[in-house]
C-alpha cells in the first residue's frame, strides 16, 4: 500500500512537482535531495562572477548540507538516520569531488556494519548548480510502524 507524498518543511522545496518522499509498506524512497539551504535556497559553497555564472564551489560545505538535507525528510517521514538502507549519489565531477565526498561519507557511517549500501555515479550535470545529490531508500524498522518482530 502506497501513502501520499511527504513534504519536509526543514527541507529546501523540491526543484519540480514532485514530494520529498513517499512510503511504500515498510520502505521510504526519497526524491533526489539536493544540498539548497530550505531557509535562502542558496547553494552552500558555490560562488559566483559578476555576471552571475558559477566559477567555484566547495564540495564539502555541499556534502553537509545534503545530508543535513536527507535527514530532514528522513525525520519528517518519521525515519531516521539508521533507517537508510540505500543510497545513489550523483557527482557531476567525480575525479574532482570523490575523494572529498568519501571523507564526509566516512563522518556520517563510520561503522560499516549499520551503513547503507551506497552507489556513486558521475554526471554531467544536476537541474540547478549544485554537484551532488542523493537518491535515498529507508526500511522502517518493524517496532516503529507496529509490525510484530519477525517471528512471532
Amino acid at each position: 500500500m502506497s501513502g501520499g507524498g511527504i513534504s519536509a518543511a526543514k527541507a529546501p522545496r523540491p526543484v519540480g512537482l514532485y514530494p520529498h518522499a513517499r512510503r511504500v509498506g515498510d520502505l521510504l524512497f526519497l526524491s533526489g535531495i539536493g544540498p539548497r539551504d530550505a531557509a535562502s535556497n542558496a547553494i552552500p559553497g558555490n560562488v559566483h562572477d559578476a555576471e552571475g555564472r558559477l566559477i567555484a564551489y566547495d564540495i564539502e560545505l555541499q556534502c553537509r548540507s545534503v545530508f543535513a538535507n536527507v535527514r530532514a525528510v528522513l525525520e519528517a517521514s518519521g525515519a531516521g538516520w539508521d533507517d537508510l538502507v540505500d543510497v545513489t549519489v550523483y557527482l557531476t565531477d567525480m575525479a574532482r569531488d570523490f575523494t572529498a565526498y568519501n571523507a564526509v561519507w566516512a563522518e556520517y557511517f563510520p561503522d560499516l556494519e549499520r551503513a547503507p549500501c551506497r552507489t556513486t555515479l558521475g554526471i554531467t550535470a544536476l537541474p540547478t548548480p549544485i554537484a551532488i545529490e542523493l537518491k535515498c531508500i529507508a526500511a522502517f524498522a518493524p517496532q516503529r510502524n507496529g509490525a510484530p518482530p519477525e517471528g512471532t
